[in-house]
This record gives structure tokens, sequence and C-alpha cells, in this order.
């Protein structure tokens, strides 16, 4: 299953968080229309996802625009040598970000093997606090604040995420009362919630399967490796579906696939597509989605394509929200959850 590339990002493009309250016209009117309009152009806020190969910073103002923002593969696996903080102080120096800004991260920085370990809250637990009990990095001159995780535990099906989180609270304020999200990736999350409390969550290695399936197994000489897929292939749409139903034969399924190439000649795209789909059906019946329900998909690029097509084809009422706009609002309220819990912690 091919990861989700990047979405391109230009310096100084003002994007405005879909969901934040944006100051429109009639408010720039009269004396204050200067100082009203600052609040859309001034930066006050720096939003970080970390991950473990993957770096994403936004310059954001008060009311969620984003004023400029920095991609690399500096992930947590790549920093270990220079430094968080380094790192960080990089992206902002290119960015000419000021100094005072704070600076909200989520994601792998915060795992044990990062800059801080954050935690976990237990589930159940109410994503919209998940700010509150934010952990403050030490030592730095600005201030910085990590995200905590969330954990499922359980004896007989632990579980946890870290970054997924903050998505989930932005993904939560654009589909509210929403019961099901399906948050796609090399690791893909399942989420239950009621209201705005998370009853719990599961976790299926989708996407690292297909890549360890399709580049390190029998199955690489028929697939050609890793690659794109095609979302309305039926190859795809048919692998989706048998995994879905027979998800008890899956690794028998995986086996065709070799037999179709030597006895069929059935070519590597194909293969590759069904593959995907294989995986990503037997994904859903562990999910147990039943067809009938109404999901929120949390994912961008070819991962978002992949899923609606795929749920769709189970008959699921798909409601697209976009990762990128939903981690974003999810730093932004995390970090106003945190200032009114704790107020300005590096001036006490």
């Amino acid at each position: 299953m091919p990861q989700t590339p990047d979405r391109a990002g230009r310096h100084g493009r003002a994007l405005p968080v879909p969901g934040i309250q944006r100051l429109g016209d009639d408010h720039r009117a009269g004396p204050d229309r200067g100082r009203r309009h600052d609040v859309s152009t001034t930066p006050a806020l720096v939003a970080v996802d970390w991950g473990t190969s993957s770096f994403r910073l936004w310059l954001m103002s008060l009311d969620g625009t984003v004023l400029a923002e920095h991609r690399s593969h500096e992930g947590m696996s790549e920093v270990a040598g220079r430094g968080f903080e380094a790192v960080l102080e990089s992206h902002l120096g290119t960015l000419s970000a000021p100094g005072h800004l704070p600076v909200v991260i989520c994601g792998m920085a915060g795992s044990r093997q990062g800059w801080v370990e954050a935690g976990y809250i237990d589930t159940p637990a109410d994503v919209t606090t998940i700010g509150e009990t934010a952990t403050i990095v030490p030592g730095t001159a600005r201030q910085i604040i990590i995200i905590p995780g969330l954990a499922v535990r359980s004896d007989a099906e632990p579980d946890v995420m870290r970054g997924e989180e903050t998505q989930l609270l932005g993904a939560h304020f654009d589909m509210p009362g929403g019961e099901r999200y399906c948050m796609p990736g090399t690791h893909s999350k399942w989420v239950s919630m009621d209201g705005s409390i998370v009853t719990g969550f599961e976790t299926f290695m989708t996407g690292e399967l297909f890549s360890v399936i399709s580049g390190k197994t029998i199955l690489k000489h028929s697939t050609g490796g890793d690659g794109n897929v095609d979302a309305n292939d039926p190859a795809f749409l048919t692998g989706v579906r048998d995994g879905w139903t027979q998800p008890a034969k899956t690794t028998h399924h995986l086996f065709s696939i070799r037999a179709g190439q030597l006895l069929y000649d059935h070519q590597a795209g194909e293969n590759r597509a069904r593959l995907s789909g294989l995986l990503i059906g037997a994904e859903f019946a562990g999910a147990g989605i039943r067809g009938d329900e109404q999901i929120g998909l949390v994912a961008s690029g070819a991962l978002q394509r992949l899923y609606h097509a795929a749920l769709a084809e189970c008959g699921v009422q798909v409601r697209d929200i976009d990762a990128d706009v939903a981690v974003r609002r999810g730093l932004l309220e995390s970090w106003q959850r945190f200032s009114t819990t704790n107020g300005d912690v590096q001036s006490r």
C-alpha cells in the first residue's frame, strides 16, 4: 500500500483551518480594522507534527491561519546526533520565526526514544482535553510542549497511539458526533467515540505488511516491489471485497497472487493492486465494519483515495477529513486548552 506523499506547501501562503473562526470583512471595518486584521496575519504559535521519519512545521496565527510551513525527512530517527532543539530552531530560523513564539508538538518526538517522553492518557478519554496534560520540554529558550498519546490498557489487546490523537481532535471538530474514524497509514487506527470521548481504538499494521510482503517475500517477484496502486483498479476493489468477506482465507489469497502470475501471467500492477486490496479488506473485517454506517476517513493524498474507494466498495458512507488540516486544528486546540489550564508556565 503506497505511503501518503507530502502535500506541497509554499512559504508564506495563508491557509485557513476549517472550523476556526476567521475574521470576516464586517469585522474589519471601523477604527479596530487594523488591530483585528493582525489576528490573521501575526504569528502566534508554532505547530509541529514530528514523526518517526518526517517533520512538518506550521507557523500559525491565533485564528488558525497558516502563515508559513516547512517540511523535511528529519524525523525522530534522524535527529539523535544533532539534537531536537537544534533541528527545530534551524527550521524556525529558515522561516524567520520570532524567538518568543511558543511551540506545540505531537507525534513520536514525545515517545520514550524521542525528545521528552509525553506519556499516555488511558481510554476512555476526552479528546478535547489532551492539551491539558501536555509535557513541558525543560531547559529551552522558548516554551515548548508535547501532546501525550492515548492508550488502551488491556491485558488481552493493549494498544497505543501517538500523533493520531491530535489528528483525531481536529477530526472531531470537523465531524462532531461521529462515532467511528479510520486513520490509515503504516499502522492504521480505527477509533470509536461517544461524543468527545474516545471509548477505544485498534491498530492494524496494514501499510507495514504491504511493504514487507511486496518487498521481502516470494510475492516480490509477482508485485514488482512497492509502487502506486490505482484506487479504481478492478483488481484492487475485488481484493478489498475478498479480504473483507473472507478474512480467514487471506493467507491463501496472498499465495494465489503468486499462482496467478505463474499460471495466467497476471502482471505486477494487477498483482500489487490485489495485494493492497486484500490487506485493506482484511483490515476492514478486523475493524468490524458493517457496510451501512458513516465513517470519518482522516487521510490525505494516495491513502485517502485508496481507502475512500475501498470503504465505498463495502457500502460505507464516507466523510472525508483532510489529515493535514485535522492535525493543524488539533495542535491549535491543544495549545489553547493548555494555555487556558496552565497559563504561561515559563513566566512563573
